[in-house]
């Protein structure tokens, strides 16, 4: 059960209607009226909860579970405790996320719970040429610069900084200690704790006698739908724009350099870093601690492994692992042959 102090659950809601949100199929003897009253894991639900099983390795915890519902694959109903009303789905994982959102709407959102929708805090500065939607809510020590704009519905959370002419749109949630400058943000777009936008890409011309700084002149453009988590930096352009597109999913501790256009729902996990001017198609995946560098084009639908190093262009659609990055099959016959090698004793070694 999710602790009430921090979430806040909308429930109960019927079985059928819980079906027909996910897209689910009821099973075999599932009442339709059973309420259930929260989500929660196999290991820890109750008679009146709902949980998932996706992934296989997790069937014990489903034949053990006191879970009064759950959502799984068809073909795993044969494993289910007798008595468990179950929700069919095709992708058990999805359905569940979209449970969730019924019980717990505001986490969608990223936003916590307020006691008071709308409304500027005493402590919050905000510069009379602001234009300030309607139902914002703007926490203490925010500071919100001449000319920009926040559209309806925004949260803003402690101590952020936007900066003049900075746009941001509807339904945002906009975490403490996040600093906004030189962007225009769409709509629903969530800003972790510390994430900065819109500060100087790392452009200078290198050379005696000292490095010059070459003028940032660009911004940054994050469309609809958009999840950057904490302490991410985005750097605006040197003159073309940085975009991020719609729907992209960007993780902690994410290095976004000058330039840098990435397509839609993308995602891009921890510690990766992306240099200068590189293109990502859409539906690019980049595992924790990935290296892009500068210039390259990382087309529609490829993934890159944890920890690759990217050197040239992938192609569209195409898996790469290592560093330099290369087709994950020759990569892992090229780890193999090292691990083999590695195991061979010095007598195995003719001269």
């Amino acid at each position: 059960m999710a602790d009430p102090r921090f979430f806040s659950n909308k429930g109960p809601f019927a079985l059928g209607d819980i079906a027909r949100r996910v897209g689910a199929e009821l099973g075999e003897g599932a009442d339709a009226a059973f309420l259930v009253h929260d989500i929660a894991p196999l290991d820890s639900a109750g008679a009146d909860d709902l949980s998932f099983l996706d992934n296989p390795k997790y069937i014990a915890a489903f034949e053990a579970t006191s879970a009064g519902a759950c959502l799984t694959h068809a073909r795993h109903v044969e494993r289910a405790p007798k008595g468990m009303a179950l929700l069919i789905s095709k992708d058990p994982y999805r359905a569940y996320a979209l449970a969730s959102q019924m019980f717990y709407p505001e986490e969608a959102t990223g936003a916590p719970t307020y006691d008071k929708v709308g409304g500027i805090h005493e402590r919050a500065t905000v510069h009379a040429g602001a234009k300030i939607g309607q139902n914002v809510t703007i926490e203490a020590g925010a500071v919100i610069g001449e000319d920009t704009e926040i559209g309806d519905g925004t949260v803003i959370g402690c101590n952020v900084s936007v900066a003049r002419g900075c746009t941001i749109g509807r339904n945002c949630f906009i975490a403490p200690n996040v600093v906004i400058s030189h962007a225009h943000i769409g709509d629903r777009v969530i800003l972790h704790p510390g994430v900065c936008i819109g500060q100087d890409g790392f452009g200078f011309a290198m050379g005696l006698p000292h490095h010059e700084k070459v003028p940032q002149l660009g911004r940054v453009i994050i469309q609809d739908y958009v999840e950057i988590g904490a302490n991410t930096t985005v750097d605006r352009g040197a003159g073309p724009d940085t975009v991020i597109g719609e729907g992209t999913k960007i993780d902690n501790l994410v290095q976004i350099g000058h330039n840098v256009q990435i397509g839609r729902h993308c995602i891009i996990v921890s510690q990766a870093g992306i240099a200068g001017s590189a293109h990502l198609g859409d539906f690019v995946v980049l595992a924790a601690q990935a290296g892009v560098a500068g210039h390259l084009t990382i087309n529609s639908g490829a993934q890159l492994a944890a920890r690759s190093g990217v050197t040239h262009d992938v192609p569209a659609g195409q898996r790469y692992g290592g560093a330099p990055a290369r087709p994950v099959k020759e990569w892992a016959r090229e780890l193999a042959a090292i691990r083999n090698l590695g195991r061979r004793r010095p007598s195995d070694t003719k001269d």
